[in-house]
């Protein structure tokens, strides 16, 4: 997995009634673009993450 600062990580919900969250990457800490990544979520919330595979890296060129 590849983000840059300004990607949108869209995670999935796992389980049924749990909405997909979305997060914008504000801080790229792994080589290359790679994780972890420190991200602001749409509540405001910021946290560190290290994304799996229920995540979707959204480029703004994409959007």
């Amino acid at each position: 997995m590849r983000a840059s600062v300004g990607d949108r990580l869209l995670v999935h919900g796992r389980t049924v009634g749990q909405h997909d969250r979305s997060a914008e990457v504000i801080e790229v800490l792994g080589p290359n673009g790679s994780p972890p990544y420190r991200v602001r979520f749409e509540d405001g919330h910021e946290t560190l993450m290290s994304p799996g595979p229920d995540t979707v890296v959204q480029h703004p060129a994409e959007e």
